[in-house]
């Protein structure tokens, strides 16, 4: 059984790598946050050229506490612990359920030439990326 999960794991890692998905991590709102406590303050201390010097330097703390939350759809996938691999593989057994594979290989090919399948898929995993891990998706580079 180890082996469908593995194998099923790197069919959702290859859908989500082929539309270059990215999960972003909501934290944009405390920086946003960081920016105007920080334009406050300098408005308080140093009037209107306060505000302006401590809305830059909220902007900047911001911008560096919010950064390098960007990771790729297949490398969060492949850092879940193995229980929550298996509610996911499950979730994806419902749709493939009707395919006869025998290995990775032969599976992705299968799923790659159903495009109804792969949008199943796609938003299967997009719903458990923003439901269970709070992120939100992006496509591209």
């Amino acid at each position: 059984m180890p082996n469908v999960v593995n194998e099923i794991m790197k069919l959702l890692c290859y859908i989500s790598e082929k539309k270059k998905m990215k999960a972003a991590i909501k934290h944009s709102m405390r920086g946003a946050m960081v920016t105007g406590i920080m334009a406050f303050v300098g408005g308080l201390v140093g009037g209107p050229p306060g505000i302006a010097v401590g809305g830059t330097v909220g902007g900047l703390l911001g911008a560096w506490m919010t950064s390098g939350q960007f990771k790729p759809v297949p490398q969060i996938l492949m850092e879940l612990p193995p229980a929550e691999q298996q509610k996911l593989v499950n979730e994806a057994k419902a749709i493939i359920w009707n395919l006869d594979w025998t290995d990775a290989i032969q599976l992705i090919s299968l799923v790659m030439s159903n495009e109804a399948m792969q949008q199943k898929l796609l938003a299967m995993l997009t719903t458990y990326i923003t439901k269970k891990l709070g992120a939100e998706i992006c496509y591209g580079d």
